[in-house]
Formats: structure tokens, C-alpha cells, sequence
């Protein structure tokens, strides 16, 4: 039976006649609605006709970012009709479907329709799609409303399309619809009284997965006081399923029913959180606690809620390229994001929201959450767009565009693993990866990995690193994979489910049926969708899954090395050819070990102490105290990651291999041949070969060629600055001259600066350079005679540098003073009174100098670069001043007119 008083009694219906004017006249419209006002249950209800007032029924499809969402908002629907689910209304996500032949509105997540696309382009036998919480902005939702709108204009044009929000920033989503129509419900909203509850202490900030347990003990605190100063049950916000356990810890004594609500938790949880309670403070009835991540913002409405209190923390992906890791990361609230929060306290009476920061802090909030598209790795995203036809993505309607470094990052893992082609087309091989509904990388692993070990280990490990096992587990693959067969926890539960769904797919793939389409096979929309638990909101991990990206260009040796071939380019497996006859299968270790660098190669490790190795993208890690992996030789690092200011990643999961493993899975990054480079202040010579940063065998190299050599005495130049050669203090007068030179008159006068001369070794450096061979022989050369070579001979101008620039100059007292030009003036330095009677100030290549006038003692006594002036008003202080310190020198009252000297009174 229909409860229609519930369904007449949700705000939203107020708008659904607009909504579907709205649809009829454009096939596209936003629909802003608040949380709570029944968009998600109500809508699509509507859309299908199953209402009973006379509609027609049409197919629906609900995307929603998250499972737990998808569940939640199926039951609700079918509770609402007084059915089950599966009839009329149903739900698919990955691993789980519950949809029937009479099903008429599906509740999918966004990865799920993603693949669905992909699969048929057409959706036949939809008639509307509505994505749920768009402004949320996921990557694979983004990605999912760029093909509808291709679908829309290239072959279904009468299928309608409802971008649902629960903010009424819409103008955005209303422009890329083709400026469709916004229609907005106003929700029936309570008033909310926000307390400021900042730390009394001071609280580190949070960086990376690590939040201060100071901030988690006052979140525990502040919602004992809310339970003591309020009524009602408490909805408190925190960034992951780590800090939801802490604090849980906290309140036990509360006396208070404390729930845990994420993508983990139990259905039989998310029933209970659902259900509701009166809320009341009365001791008849048990309040409740619930504690939860970012899928309460928007996703879920709990009943019951008066009071929430805000950690105002979030979690964000962030891929850092050059160090081939990506993580989430812990970082403040947005406004909009604490807006959102506050608003389930007043969703059925007035309520109050608890803030654990200051009312100052609040306005230093950013606005709105990073679009995930600008902060993602984005190789998943890569690999849709080449099966979808667009590689590079331009032709998609985005709301932002894909940030090109990232892109281009995403497509060179894809190239290398023979997901894309040279044009950047998906090959038959990335086609099949994309139907896996993995992470490119988890699907190369599993398909190479089927191949050496079996399909059903191949799939056991990778349903390892796709859901990251719990912390108590242990950091060794290994023996996670042992624990998780024999767990009976709820992850192994999981675990074991998606290992059947991946070995069946794997096995329909080998025989060329493809996995089967009613199965679920897409990932959900996950902020970072990477190769493992991107969120913790849906998998809750604690800790940060990155994805290698490649390693840094200069983590590749420089000089004539011969790459080996790319695994996946053109072969069935990404496992070496060679390596092949070792039995990979021998054991569960060696089988762990080989499928994780398959899935990242780029993490392959070698010990270089007892706890510390090297990553062959040339990022340190470390394990932990008392890690069974201490002492490995070799690592296939799965998880890690990289504390602020911290020099290593650390390792949270990894598995023991060999050489030869390493060998085989980074076969791609291998490099071997002559290197010649400058090292430790020297030219350095030596046979290597190389899987990425780490070294495999070096051997010195006796005769390297001359060409490689005249490169590395060029970088050591270009590092330590041309200080190497011989200078002299002639040659640095010399030099200083030339610029001088430059300066003022131009060509053909050289430039002698650092650059300029590094720029053109061949003019002046040559053919001492080319007989170099060490830093011993650049010492010997004289740069003052290699300068000479810059001069310009040709023209007959160089016979002029001793008169436009001349080395010295002569006073009136006989003397032949230096000049110096290393300033932006040229220099004179001289005594005093070997300058009387010259009343003009002496000039190089035009330019005065400046006179730096010399007490007898040669002690500075006065600067100018205007001698008659000097004469006239400066030089009575200065004699007035020396004259008594130095009585047997001449002080004539009139200096332009007395006779220079060097000499004093007496031997004049």
C-alpha cells in the first residue's frame, strides 16, 4: 500500500510540477532541493508513474556518488510504495543487485552507470536518469553527465536528464545542461543555533590522515556537552572511519546508543541509524550518537537528529606527480560543506549545531569543496575517455576541464600498460581493463597476474588492494591475504565477495565473453577513484592508498641507455617474456608479491639499510618498528604514504619479492648502458643497469666515449660555475672589462656572463674542453687565455680594449693606477695627492669613474665621481680632517692648482 500521507507531506512535491513542465519542454532541468525535502525518494517515483495517478510508467535510473546512499534511498522508495526491494524499485551497486523483472525505478552509483555507458551508449529501455548530490562534484559523476549529454545530442535526444542538487548553487550545472531550466524546493527548514566550541589547548593541524588526538578528545567532550545541554539525538561529523573509532572509544560511558554510519559499516547499522528514535531525553528512551563521515552531509537523512556537532574537518584526494603518490589528505571544512552539516539539525525541529573552531576561523573557510576532476589522479578518468571515444577529453561537457598535467600523467601509466595506443585510443586490451570496474592499474594486475598465478589468486590479492584490509591485519600482504581467508570479520566478508565477482570476471574475459552485464560491475564515485580505498567515507581505510603516477625524469640515468620493451604495449602480459619460466605460483608470498608490482611497478623497492628502501620512482619509504618486513631485500610496495615535512613515505602495505620479481613486473623502467655524468664534484664513468631510481649493477667504465664525457664536464660547469677553470686576478680583470665593455657599447663587445659563455663553450672553451677528461683537467685550463678567443679579432676591434677599457690609468703624479670594473661604475682607487691639479674627472669608453680618494695611509677618505666639485666644496672638510693626522704630507689650500705627488714634504 502507497502511504500517501507521507509522500503528501515532503516539500519537494511542491515543485514537481515544474519540474516536469520543465522536462517536457527541454529534456533537461537542475532541481535544487535541501536535504530532506524528498527529492531522492519522491522524484523518481514520479518520473516513472508509480504513483498510481495516471502517469505513464517509464524506466528510471537513480545515480547516486555512494552506496550506502544507492541502499539506503532503494528501501526507501520501496517502503514507500509498501513493497520490497527488488519489485518496482531496486538498486545495483558493485558486488550487490537487487532489481527484478517488474523493476521500474534503479538506484545505482554513478561507477555502476558509468560502465553501464560504456557497455550501451543508447541505455535502452531508459527514459530518464537522475544523478543525485551533483554538487558534490565526483569524478565519475562529472564524467557520467558529460555522456549523457553526448548520448542526449547524438542518439537519444528524447531522453530526460535531472541534475538534483542540495544547493542552489545551479548556475553551473544549468549552463552545461544546454541553460536548462533550475527549478528549486524550498525545504521545510528549522531555525539552527550555532555554538562556537574552538579547542581550549592548542591542536595541531591536521596533515595527511594524521588528525591530533587533542582535536578527537575535545570532538568527544563536545558532544558529552551537547548531550548534557540539549535534547535529542546527536549527529557529530568526522573525516574518516579512523577518527569515528577513536571517539567512539570516548563515549562509551554516555549512556547513549552510539552508532557508526560509513561506506563500511553493516546494513543492519545503516538500518538502525534510518529507523530513527524519538529522540527524547528522557530516560524511557536510550538517545543515540551517531557518529559518521561526509555521507551524512547530504546522502542520508538520520530522524531523530537535534543536535549536530562538527569536527569541521574533510578529506580531499591529492596526487603529487613527480613523486608518483596519491593520497586523500585531512583538510579544513568548506563553508559550504559546514553549511550543509548544520542543516540536519533543523531538518525536523530547531535544533543547534556545535562548532569545534572559532567564530573567526569560520570566515577564513574556502567557499566550496575542490572539484575532484582538479585534484584526482586522473588514469581511471583517462582510460573512460579513450573507450568512450575522446582521449583527450576536449569534446566532453565538463563543468572544469581536466588539469593537462594530471591528464597526461594518467595517460602515460595507460600507455604503459597497453591500456591506450600511441594516439591515445583505447586498445582491446584497455577495453577489457575498463570492464573490470577497477583501477587501470588493479586491472592490469589482475589480468597479468591470472595469467602467472591463476585467476582466483590473482583475484584474491587484488580484492586486497582494492579495499585496503583494516590496520589489524599487518602491513605484510602476505599475511593479510592468510588472515583474510580464514576471517570471519565483516571485510573479509566483503573481501570474499568481490574476489568471486573479480575471478568471474576475469575467467568470462579469458574466454571472450566479457563480464557479465547485470552483475555490477562499476566502481562506485569515489573522491580520487584510485587503485584502492579512495575514501574513506565508502572504504575506510585510515590511511592513504596512493597511486604511483610514474617516476621523475630524473630518476632515469642520463647517457646512452637502451630502454627495455613497455609490458602491455603489443603482449598479452605485462610480465617480462624472460622471466616467465620462473614458477611464479610456487607460493602465496611469491604470488602476493608479483600481483602488487604488477598493479605498481613504479613502488617496486630495494632495501638500503634495514627499515629503509628506495622506491624505483625514486621516493624513499620506511617500514615500521617490529614490521615483518625489515630486512627484505626487495619490496612491491601496495600502500603508502608521506607525512608532511617527512623525507619517506611510510609503508602500510607491501609484500616481500626478489630480484627477479622486480625484475619482471618493472620491466618497463628497465635501463642499461653507459652513463657519464658529473657526481660528487667529478666526472663519473660506469656501465649501469637501472629499473628506475634504483640501481640493479654498476661497473666502472674505462674508455667512455668523448662526446659523454664533454657532456658531463658541461654539466659540472653548469652546477658548480665556471670557478672550475683557472682564473687569475689578470683574468678576472679581464673578464670584468668585457662586460664592461658589453655594457656600455654593445656588440661586438661579448657577453661574458655565466649563461652567455656556458651557452657558447664551443667559441672559447675549445679544444682544451674536448681533451678534458676530469675535473683536474678544467682546473688546468686558463680561462684569461680562452677568453682572448671572444674577442673581436675580425673587425679590429680588439686592438681597441686597452683604450676604451684600459687595465690602468695614469695620475698626475706618474703613477699607473688599476681599474676596476667589476662594479656598476668603473673604480679608480688613489691617493689624494697624486691627483692634484687634475680637475677633470678621468672617463673609460666615455663613462666617468668613480674616484675613490685614499688617505696617505691608502684608508678611504672620500668618494666622487665629479673632481672639480670635490676640489671646490668637499675637499676643505677632508683636509681639515687629515691634515693634523698626517703632517708631512702636502694640504695645499688650493689643490687644483698644486703639483701631484707621491712623496711627502721632506723628500719633495
Amino acid at each position: 500500500m502507497i502511504r500517501d500521507d507521507i509522500l503528501a507531506g515532503l516539500p519537494v512535491r511542491t515543485a514537481v510540477p515544474a519540474l516536469e513542465r520543465a522536462l517536457e519542454a527541454h529534456g533537461c532541468a537542475v532541481l535544487c532541493a535541501p536535504p530532506g525535502t524528498g527529492k531522492t525518494t519522491l522524484v523518481p517515483l514520479v518520473l516513472a508513474g508509480l504513483l498510481g495517478d495516471g502517469r505513464p510508467v517509464r524506466r528510471v535510473v537513480v545515480a547516486e556518488p555512494r552506496r550506502i546512499a544507492a541502499r539506503a534511498a532503494a528501501r526507501r522508495m520501496a517502503w514507500l510504495l509498501g513493497e520490497q526491494v527488488g519489485e518496482r524499485v531496486g538498486f545495483t551497486v558493485r558486488g550487490e543487485r537487487a532489481v527484478g523483472r517488474a523493476t521500474v525505478v534503479e538506484v545505482v552509483t554513478t561507477g555502476v552507470l558509468l560502465q553501464r555507458l560504456q557497455r550501451d551508449q543508447e541505455l535502452a529501455g531508459v527514459d530518464a536518469v537522475i544523478l543525485d548530490e551533483c554538487h558534490e562534484r565526483h569524478l565519475d559523476a562529472d564524467t557520467v553527465a558529460a555522456f549523457l549529454l553526448d548520448v542526449r545530442a547524438a542518439l537519444r535526444p528524447e531522453l530526460r536528464l535531472v541534475a538534483a542538487s542540495a544547493t542552489t548553487d545551479a548556475e553551473g550545472w544549468a549552463r552545461l545542461l544546454g541553460d536548462a531550466p533550475v527549478v528549486e524546493a524550498r525545504g521545510v527548514s528549522y531555525p539552527v543555533e550555532v555554538v562556537w566550541a574552538p579547542p581550549r589547548g592548542p591542536v595541531r593541524p591536521p596533515h595527511g590522515m594524521r588528525v591530533d588526538p587533542a582535536l578527537l578528545a575535545h570532538v568527544a567532550s563536545v558532544v558529552r556537552r551537547a548531550l548534557a545541554e540539549r535534547a535529542g539525538d546527536v549527529l557529530c561529523f568526522l573525516p574518516g572511519v579512523g577518527e569515528i573509532g577513536r571517539v567512539a572509544g570516548q563515549l562509551t560511558d554516555t549512556g547513549a546508543e552510539v552508532l557508526q554510519v560509513h561506506g563500511r559499516a553493516p546494513a543492519a547499522v545503516q538500518d538502525a541509524v534510518l529507523a530513527g528514535s524519538s529522540g527524547s531525553a528522557s530516560s524511557a528512551v536510550r538517545r543515540r550518537v551517531v557518529l559518521a563521515t561526509a555521507v551524512a552531509e547530504s546522502s542520508l537523512t538520520v530522524p531523530g537528529v537535534r543536535i549536530v556537532v562538527d569536527a569541521g574537518l574533510a578529506r580531499e584526494p591529492r596526487t603529487d606527480h613527480a613523486r608518483g603518490l596519491s593520497a586523500l589528505t585531512t583538510v579544513r571544512v568548506s563553508q559550504a560543506g559546514a553549511r550543509q552539516r548544520a542543516g540536519r539539525a533543523g531538518r525536523e525541529a530547531p535544533g543547534t549545531v556545535y562548532r569545534c573552531w572559532s567564530e573567526a576561523e569560520d570566515s577564513r573557510l574556502v567557499r566550496f569543496p575542490s572539484p575532484e576532476i582538479k585534484v584526482a589522479d586522473l588514469t581511471a578518468f583517462a582510460l573512460q575517455a579513450a573507450c568512450w571515444g575522446d582521449p583527450s577529453a576536449q569534446g566532453l561537457a565538463l563543468l572544469d576541464p581536466p588539469p593537462a598535467g594530471a591528464l597526461a600523467a594518467g595517460r602515460s601509466v595507460l600507455t604503459a600498460i597497453g591500456a591506450v595506443d600511441g594516439s591515445g585510443r583505447a586498445t582491446d586490451r584497455g577495453t577489457r581493463m575498463a570492464r573490470l570496474g577497477l583501477h587501470p592499474r588493479l586491472s592490469r594486475a589482475l589480468l597479468d597476474g591470472a595469467t602467472e598465478v591463476g585467476a582466483r589468486r590473482a583475484a584474491e590479492v587484488v580484492a586486497l588492494l582494492s579495499e585496503e584490509p583494516p590496520r589489524e591485519y599487518g602491513d605484510d600482504l602476505a599475511a593479510a591475504w592468510r588472515t583474510a581467508r580464514r576471517g570471519g570479520d565483516g571485510y573479509a566478508t566483503r573481501w570474499r565477495q568481490e574476489v568471486r565477482r573479480l575471478t568471474a570476471a576475469v575467467e568470462s574475459e579469458g574466454s571472450g565473453r566479457g563480464p557479465k552485464p547485470e552483475a555490477g560491475r562499476g566502481r562506485e564515485a569515489e573522491p580520487g577513484a584510485g587503485p584502492g580505498p579512495q575514501t574513506e567515507a565508502e572504504w575506510g581505510s585510515g590511511a592513504e592508498h596512493p597511486s604511483a603516477t610514474g617516476p621523475p625524469a630524473d630518476a632515469r640515468p642520463a647517457a646512452r641507455t637502451d630502454s627495455m620493451p613497455q609490458p602491455g604495449a603489443g603482449t598479452t602480459s605485462g610480465v617480462e617474456p624472460a622471466a616467465r619460466s620462473r614458477p611464479w605460483a610456487a607460493s602465496d608470498d611469491a604470488a602476493a608479491g608479483l600481483v602488487a608490482a604488477l598493479a605498481f611497478p613504479e613502488r617496486v623497492a630495494r632495501a638500503r639499510g634495514e627499515t629503509a628502501f628506495l622506491m624505483v620512482s625514486g621516493t624513499g619509504a620506511e617500514v615500521g618498528e617490529g614490521s615483518g618486513l625489515r630486512g627484505a631485500g626487495w619490496l612491491a610496495v601496495a600502500v603508502a604514504d608521506r607525512p608532511a615535512h617527512a623525507a619517506s613515505a611510510r609503508v602500510r602495505l607491501a609484500a616481500v619479492i626478489d630480484e627477479d620479481t622486480a625484475r619482471a613486473a618493472a620491466g618497463r623502467l628497465r635501463v642499461a648502458g653507459e652513463e657519464v655524468r658529473w657526481e660528487d664534484g667529478d666526472v663519473v664513468a660506469r656501465r649501469v643497469e637501472r629499473l628506475g631510481a634504483v640501481d640493479l649493477s654498476v661497473q666502472p667504465l674505462k674508455r667512455p666515449a668523448p662526446g659523454l664525457v664533454r657532456t658531463a664536464l658541461l654539466e659540472g660547469l653548469e652546477r658548480e660555475g665556471l670557478g672550475l677553470l683557472r682564473w687569475t686576478r689578470d683574468t678576472r680583470a679581464l673578464r670584468d672589462r668585457l662586460a664592461f665593455l658589453h655594457r656600455e657599447a654593445g656588440a661586438p663587445w661579448p657577453d661574458v656572463s655565466d649563461a652567455a659563455l656556458l651557452s657558447r663553450t664551443d667559441d672559447w672553451l675549445e679544444p682544451e674542453l674536448s681533451r678534458a677528461a676530469r675535473r683536474a683537467d678544467l682546473e688546468r685550463i686558463d680561462a684569461g687565455q680562452a677568453l682572448r678567443r671572444l674577442l673581436p679579432w675580425a673587425s679590429g676591434e680588439a686592438a681597441r680594449l686597452d683604450e676604451l677599457a684600459p687595465e690602468r690609468i695614469e695620475v698626475p703624479s706618474g703613477s699607473r693606477v688599476r681599474v676596476e670594473y667589476g662594479g656598476p661604475q668603473p673604480v679608480l682607487a688613489v691617493k689624494l695627492q697624486e691627483l692634484f691639479g687634475l680637475s677633470e674627472t678621468p672617463r673609460v669608453a666615455g663613462v666617468p669613474v668613480l674616484v675613490h680618494l685614499l688617505s696617505p695611509a691608502g684608508r678611504p677618505a672620500a668618494v666622487t665621481a665629479d673632481l672639480a666639485s670635490f676640489w671646490r666644496d668637499g675637499y676643505r672638510a677632508v683636509r681639515a680632517e687629515l691634515r693634523g693626522r698626517y703632517p708631512r704630507h702636502p694640504w695645499p689650500e688650493d689643490p687644483s692648482a698644486a703639483v701631484a705627488t707621491r712623496r711627502t714634504n721632506n723628500r719633495r
